[in-house]
């Protein structure tokens, strides 16, 4: 490997983990945030982070806006009664209940962009502001992370891994 390969992928990091630093703001944390988009051609992406409550009151977030996209929505995954896994717009919200992080991950809660006005390049920054019934507006500066692995972030506390093929 060459040292210039090297250097620039170091750099790359180190600017990723400079702009996703905690964003702060009446009690809420938000934690290690990045944006995907599912193919380079995509019109809707998605981002993901966790958000922490460190007050002593429930709090809710109500709403998500982006300038990236014509809509942002906040959205979940559920299973049908045929094992079909469907995205959801969650009109009402996540609650983030005191002493807890909401956790905003690939699978599960997350922030949806639909109809990106330009597509995700990895390394660049989305400003998304997060509202939140008692702690107000978060703005929050997102990464593009294209590189990030499938499972970063994600729970493992109720996956068998004892029938996983090595």
């Amino acid at each position: 490997m060459s040292f210039k390969p090297s250097v620039f992928a170091g750099a790359v990091a180190l600017s990723l983990s400079v702009f996703a630093l905690p964003a702060w703001a009446d009690g809420i944390m938000v934690k290690d945030p990045y944006a995907r988009a599912s193919a380079s051609m995509s019109t809707s992406g998605a981002a993901f982070m966790m958000i922490e409550n460190v007050t002593g009151a429930d709090d809710q977030l109500t709403d998500v806006r982006s300038e990236a996209a014509e809509r942002t929505e906040l959205h979940t995954h559920e299973e049908d009664e045929n094992g079909v896994m469907r995205m959801l717009h969650v009109e009402a919200g996540f609650a983030v209940p005191a002493g807890e992080t909401l956790k905003m991950q690939r699978g599960g809660h997350h922030v949806m962009f639909l109809g990106l006005k330009q597509p995700m390049v990895q390394g660049e920054i989305i400003p998304v502001t997060l509202v939140f019934e008692n702690a107000g507006e978060v703005t929050v500066e997102v990464p593009v992370d294209l590189e990030r692995k499938p499972m970063h972030g994600m729970s493992h506390g109720k996956m068998d891994h004892s029938k996983m093929k090595p």
